[in-house]
């Protein structure tokens, strides 16, 4: 397997065809993978506090993130997506790290897909509230003390 690098930006650095390869993934995940049509572009990745941030090999983004912060001041971590070829691989893992040390000092929170609480509970975060269906999806609220 090629290294993978881990890289961050926010949108207005973001070179065209990164933001386009970035993009692409979430939609070949979200969209295509697990047939969900829904407004993938949601406005808040142009936020100025929202950071991209993906992991490459071999020069093609492999994993993806963002991290934002939400109007109440809390860090929210979002559109986690890992190309099916690198899922069990550890990538997402170092991607979530890094999110993390972005947000430290802040409680975080994110809607994970409801089979993924135990991967995100790995990473210090509980569920908070009932299980909701986000696109015909099952999510929980999961939060992480600051």
């Amino acid at each position: 397997m090629t290294t993978t690098v881990v890289r961050e930006a926010a949108l207005a650095d973001l070179p065209p065809a990164t933001l386009y390869a970035l993009l692409r993934l979430r939609v070949d995940v979200f969209v295509v993978e697990q047939e969900c049509a829904y407004p993938e572009l949601d406005g808040r990745d142009t936020e100025p506090s929202c950071v991209h941030v993906w992991a490459e090999s071999g020069g093609v983004p492999v994993a993806t993130l963002r991290v934002l912060r939400d109007p109440d001041g809390r860090g929210r971590i979002g559109r986690v997506a890992t190309a099916r070829e690198f899922r069990g691989a550890g990538v997402a893992a170092v991607l979530m790290g890094r999110a993390l040390e972005l947000l430290a000092g802040s409680e975080v929170v994110l809607d994970a897909q409801a089979h993924l609480t135990g991967w995100y509970a790995r990473f210090g975060f509980t569920p908070r509230g009932e299980e909701f269906s986000e696109d015909g999806i099952p999510h929980r609220t999961m939060v992480r003390p600051a």
